[in-house]
């Protein structure tokens, strides 16, 4: 039976952390790091994300600005407000909410973005910047699952792990991270034709494909660690993970949960990005 390694708890260790660190940060430069969030339209799933931002930094002590534009608001007009804050000294962190309304390209506004600034991690120079060992901002959800594994005592070093979804938000950044602490990544997909064969292997698996309770304990071999990432409906209207938590749970060593798991973790992680950034700023 699995150890649940919760990310709610976790989270609340370091946001405590930082709070004191944001107390030093005031009382040595005379201001408090600064976040600029970017909502454009009323999708309600990124003004739930908005405001579980917002009340982090409120906990933080980190300044944040949220600023909201209409769903019919041009790509040039964005692109005109992220130039704005890129020159804004007494900004430091800028995010721009995902997804957009069709009419805005998001590649165009991610690379927009000072890459000093991008608190996201989602910039082109701080993704080749991870790809090749450079100092950069890290993605917050591949960000978030490292330390979950660390707090669990997990040393992927020499582990198996199957990383289910290729995104360029979560899955091809976790392998990265978890190559660069020497484990054997395999990057599964809808492609992936030996699926099953591959994750009853892995030591370790982390879902990330957006499938309501997908992986089913006929995949995950006795013992593993099971990251769940996925935040979805199922058809009950239910809140669940892309893992089958109750028929799952008694196979594993160590899992999260759906909600409560990866997704405080996240938050979190934006957080530490900020303050990361007001420090590179101003050493």
């Amino acid at each position: 039976m699995g150890i649940i390694v919760s990310g709610k708890e976790l989270s609340q260790e370091l946001k405590d952390a930082m709070k004191d660190e944001v107390v030093s940060l005031q009382n040595e430069y005379n201001r408090v790091p600064h976040l600029a969030v970017i909502l454009v339209g009323n999708n309600p799933s990124s003004i739930s994300y908005v405001t579980g931002k917002s009340k982090a930094c409120d906990y933080v002590g980190i300044k944040n600005t949220t600023i909201t534009l209409e769903d019919t608001c041009s790509e040039a007009e964005l692109l005109t407000l992220i130039d704005k804050l890129n020159n804004d000294d007494l900004v430091d962190g800028i995010l721009v909410q995902l997804p957009l309304p069709k009419q805005i390209n998001e590649e165009k506004v991610i690379e927009a973005i000072d890459e000093k600034k991008d608190v996201d991690g989602f910039h082109p120079e701080n993704v080749s910047n991870l790809w090749l060992k450079k100092k950069c901002m890290y993605p917050c959800t591949p960000k978030g699952i490292m330390k979950l594994l660390a707090k669990a005592n997990i040393d992927v070093c020499g582990k198996k792990v199957a990383v289910l979804g290729r995104s360029n938000i979560v899955g091809l950044p976790v392998a990265k991270l978890l190559l660069d602490q020497n484990a054997t990544v395999t990057i599964c997909h809808s492609k992936t034709s030996n699926l099953k064969e591959i994750t009853q292997e892995a030591d370790i698996i982390i879902a990330a494909i957006g499938k309501p309770r997908f992986v089913k304990a006929e995949m995950v071999k006795e013992g593993a660690v099971v990251i769940d990432v996925g935040v979805n409906r199922d058809e009950n209207g239910k809140l669940c993970g892309d893992v089958d938590f109750d028929n799952v749970f008694e196979k594993t060593s160590v899992i999260t949960k759906v909600p409560g798991g990866v997704g405080p973790m996240t938050i979190t992680c934006l957080m530490e990005n900020t303050i990361e950034a007001f420090k590179n700023k101003m050493n």
